[in-house]
């Protein structure tokens, strides 16, 4: 058989050979001694490409996010959120299990944010309500369907929750892709946030690592929270070689993954099942119309050598990346369509 065509997620890629010799030869030392040069470097430069003065170095983006979450929000008082957001779905309660944050959330609407409903949901402290203490949203949305959030609308957001004393927080474990896509520079999206989440592993081609920017104070108080979840490394210069790597080699070539992701989204048009418009690299299906549930679908994609993502039992998800090329779009853009067809 053919190899698989794998479009359930971008962390499935495998480490390149240019990106496993950057690993081989990184230098190292003890990262939680501050000592590594190579994680320190990686640190360096991502604050730099945001506009910060720091960043912190951890394992997973779900880390890394609630490492800023409890940056900003005391035990026992509150985030807002969407309700697809990645803190609050994928991230098995982790705010509340380990920050004792209260979470609350306005209706999903992925990229389409409304910021009048943000900053109507605001609570001030006092009144014996849980004040709200930071604001997340994410860029670009994973189960909006690769939405970006337009930059006047968070314009707005960091205006809005300046005003009222509140932390903005981005989820942008994909924020490489938002940046590609509209043209927004890094530094720009840097200026609007509190605190950013940035991932290595997803759409770069990373096996691993994200990190946290913010303020010099703020990732002080970062390394200690990172190290109380248990994500003080010790030479994990091997690893941010292969982050730098992509930094390096693998932003551009995004505009690659949304043509091709493009191509599904445009195959499976006539069926009625993709979920709104296609900006990055992931193609949304809604399958409430469909005869197939999700289940149903990934079962005969793999049958032909396609594997898909399902998120629920009528919404399914393809994800383009570094390791699909041309030939692998064209083999699921045949197979795809027969199986809505039959």
């Amino acid at each position: 058989m053919a190899e698989l065509v794998d479009l359930r997620s971008d962390t499935v890629t495998q480490p390149s050979e240019g990106m496993r010799a950057a690993m081989a030869s990184a230098r190292v030392g003890d990262d939680v001694y501050g000592e590594d040069p190579t994680v320190n470097a990686l640190e360096a430069s991502v604050a730099a490409l945001f506009g910060h003065e720091a960043a912190l170095f951890a394992p997973t983006g779900s880390m890394a996010n609630q490492i800023a979450i409890q940056l900003s929000v005391p035990p026992g008082e509150e985030l807002l959120c969407d309700g697809d957001a990645h803190v609050v779905t994928y991230e098995i309660g982790a705010a509340a299990a380990l920050g004792g944050v209260s979470t609350r959330t306005w209706a999903p609407v992925g990229g389409d944010i409304d910021p009048d409903v943000v900053v109507d949901m605001i609570r001030p402290a006092g009144y014996h309500a849980v004040p709200t203490r930071a604001v997340a949203v994410e860029q670009t949305h994973n189960r909006g369907g690769g939405g970006v959030i337009p930059l006047s609308t968070l314009e707005t957001l960091r205006a809005a929750t300046s005003a009222a004393g509140v932390a903005l927080h981005c989820d942008g474990a994909r924020i490489w892709h938002a940046h590609v896509a509209d043209g927004v520079p890094l530094r720009t999206y840097g200026a609007l946030f509190d605190t950013l989440s940035v991932c290595l592993s997803k759409g770069l081609g990373a096996p691993v690592g994200s990190l946290v920017v913010s303020s010099a104070a703020a990732i002080e108080r970062a390394r200690v929270i990172r190290k109380r979840m248990g994500g003080g490394m010790r030479q994990a210069g091997v690893l941010a070689a292969a982050g730098a790597y992509a930094l390096e080699h693998h932003i551009e070539r995004l505009a690659d993954d949304h043509a091709k992701a493009a191509r599904l989204a445009e195959a499976l048009a006539p069926f009625g099942v993709v979920a709104g418009a296609v900006r990055t690299n992931i193609v949304p299906l809604d399958l409430r119309k469909s005869p197939l549930d999700a289940h149903a679908l990934a079962a005969a994609a793999r049958e032909r050598g396609v594997l898909v993502s399902v998120l629920g039992p009528r919404v399914a998800r393809l994800v383009t990346h570094l390791d699909v090329d041309d030939a692998a779009i064209d083999r699921a853009v045949e197979v795809l369509p027969k199986i809505f067809r039959d």
